[in-house]
């Protein structure tokens, strides 16, 4: 399994040689999101979608 430096360093050397500070961090903020909602997913930490439709609703 990587690390997630590693997984950093493979983010970051993707992107083109003109990228900046911010398309790095910009692109390590969505690939944390993806992994996050991976998480939750895989720990069934997630509102079904009936169940979201009910609570905005209530809004």
């Amino acid at each position: 399994m990587e690390t997630l430096k590693q997984q950093a360093f493979g983010a970051i050397s993707t992107l083109p040689e003109t990228a900046s500070i911010d398309d790095m961090m910009y692109r390590l903020y969505v690939l944390d999101k993806i992994s996050q909602a991976q998480d939750a997913i895989a720990n069934d930490d997630v509102i079904d979608i009936k169940d979201f439709k009910k609570e905005i609703e209530l809004w």
